[in-house]
């Protein structure tokens, strides 16, 4: 099996390293940039990755094009703030002596680490995702910023867990809720929907309960509470942003 390991990236000089040294057993490795303004690229070069540039398409779209430039059949996709772990890494190497590996693509497991611990409850853990594939049964679907992998034809899971450093902190936490809110916001208003006052007063507090007592993230202690509150409070933003963009357009006006 000739493997590609591709990253997307945009000012990731903080995580990039550690990514692709991760998947230095891959035969050639692709980095995708969106005009990063740090040492992205740089680190890439130097990691022996082949570099291209494309102003960011969006997750989905990004992503698929980052797919077409494969140079092997087969694909690794990763984010830059992940690694692979070492028995998921043994899993890859295992497959990858294969002559022919009998399934079109492999899901995985993401382990993520936030506010000091691997966070294994609250919907977080597995969270499973195709990530290994191959290119011809495979393509990258879902909305932005919840992209995923669907293939056409046989799907096993691989063993060990994608490392994941998804926050450097709580405050990176609140930033990302708020831009990936304005996103999901944005593809429900392009999609014709409109809030409504019970979603905007119900989604929330349920939200929360689901994460925190359905889910379980009480056994993550506070962490655990933590991210439920963060999470019913991505959701406010959601739909506060959804009626905020249709007070905005002159076709909802008297």
């Amino acid at each position: 099996m000739k493997l590609t390991g591709v990253v997307i990236t945009y000012n990731e000089e903080a995580n990039l390293k550690d990514c692709l040294t991760s998947l230095d057993f891959c035969d050639f490795l692709l980095v995708v940039d969106s005009d990063s303004t740090d040492q992205t690229k740089a680190i890439a070069q130097d990691q022996g990755a082949r570099v291209l540039n494309q102003p960011f398409l969006g997750h989905v779209k990004q992503k698929q094009f980052a797919l077409e430039q494969a140079q092997t059949d087969w694909v690794l996709f990763l984010d830059a703030d992940e690694r692979l772990g070492p028995e998921l890494r043994a899993s890859i190497l295992a497959l990858k002596e294969q002559v022919e590996p009998r399934h079109w693509g492999y899901e995985v497991s993401r382990k993520s680490f936030h506010l000091g611990r691997w966070i294994l409850h609250g919907g977080w853990y597995p969270d499973r995702g195709i990530r290994l594939f191959h290119k011809e049964h495979g393509r990258w679907s879902g909305y932005d910023p919840h992209d995923k992998v669907e293939v056409e034809g046989p799907v096993a899971r691989l063993e060990g867990d994608l490392e994941h450093f998804v926050f450097r902190n709580l405050s990176h936490n609140v930033q990302k809720n708020d831009f990936y809110s304005s996103i999901m916001a944005q593809d429900l208003f392009a999609q014709g929907k409109r809030p409504s006052l019970a979603k905007l007063l119900l989604k929330p507090p349920y939200k929360f309960f689901e994460c925190y007592l359905l889910k379980a993230g009480f056994l993550d202690g506070l962490p655990g509470l933590i991210i439920a509150v963060g999470a019913a409070y991505s959701i406010f933003l959601k739909f506060a942003k959804l009626w905020e963009l249709g007070q905005n357009d002159p076709k909802s006006r008297p």
